[in-house]
């Protein structure tokens, strides 16, 4: 089962769904020929884009639509906000290229502020997967969700087997572990992982906790982390304003909680372009450079 094959399913057995895109087909390159009319092409026009599908959803579609995530994010922003989140249409939204993931693109097709502008707009949810077979496990249920949901698109080989259990705003716990706790979504997941075991190779015990939804988010696990473990750190392929470590913030000063963050993600610049296996490298974002930075900072502060 592909994510192709998903949306081929769900929109052939039920005429509220509609696939669109603005010329992004790549992963979904045989469901024009599939759907029919039930598949829309506007272009590179990611307005238009948004702007047709709310006007669907007015007539009570519910539109799938894909686009590059910082075009998606940016130059439909104010048409997200307004016709999206004002009136709390189901439209999903389908980030392609998100974070890293743009890899050798540039800077103009870097999506590392998307958390933050779509979590800023009431109503709109936001799908973090880890890799393609943690987005295959939760798509189903976050399309046909009542709600407008963002989600960050990734067809990245998994590292693990995750728990074929999802529920909207329910994080993954990967492992438990009492001295540090990895918080993590997305494509750096899999250099989450590579950082626990060096760090459990390395005597310490590891809680690794892949999100999965960032808005809802699943503010009880954070809270019996951070009561639980020393040290809580967070990774993700975003700027540090307005992403993971800005929502771990708000929920501390909400329910009073003071507790020890390293924050692992992209401070104040966008990152050089290369292949994507190469920018977590030059980055310092590899499971290895993740790992001796942690242990770098706890024997500082020890």
């Amino acid at each position: 089962m592909t994510y192709e094959d998903i949306l081929k399913d769900i929109a052939l057995n039920d005429e509220r769904y509609i696939v669109m895109t603005a010329e992004i087909r790549a992963d979904i390159k045989n469901l024009p020929f599939i759907l029919g009319d039930k598949f829309i092409e506007t272009g590179i026009t990611e307005q238009t884009l948004i702007g047709s599908a709310c006007g669907l959803a007015l007539r009570g579609r519910v539109p799938i639509v894909h686009a590059f995530a910082s075009f998606l994010t940016m130059r439909a922003f104010e048409f997200i906000r307004t016709d999206i989140g004002i009136a709390n249409l189901p439209v999903k939204l389908v980030g392609t290229s998100p974070g890293l993931l743009s890899g050798a693109l540039g800077p103009a097709h870097q999506a590392i502020e998307d958390i933050s502008l779509m979590r800023g707009i009431p109503n709109v949810n936001i799908f973090c997967p880890a890799d393609e077979e943690d987005l295959l496990i939760g798509i189903k249920a976050v399309i046909e969700s009542p709600y407008p949901f963002y989600i960050r698109y990734i067809n990245e080989k998994s590292c693990i087997k995750h728990n074929p259990e999802f529920n909207i705003g329910k994080a993954e716990l990967v492992s438990e572990g009492e001295d540090i706790c990895i918080l993590t979504y997305g494509f750096l997941f899999k250099e989450a992982f590579v950082a626990k075991d060096i760090l459990e190779s390395k005597g310490y015990s590891v809680r690794l906790i892949n999100l999965r939804t960032l808005k809802p988010i699943d503010e009880n696990v954070i809270i019996e982390s951070a009561k639980k473990c020393k040290t809580l750190v967070t990774i993700e392929d975003h700027f540090i304003t307005g992403g993971l470590y800005s929502i771990l913030a708000e929920i501390f000063l909400k329910n009073q909680i003071m507790t020890k963050v390293i924050p692992i993600a992209l401070a104040n610049k966008w990152f050089k372009p290369a292949l994507i296996n190469e920018v977590p490298e030059y980055e310092n974002l590899t499971g290895e450079k993740i790992a001796v930075k942690i242990v770098s900072i706890l024997s500082y502060n020890s």
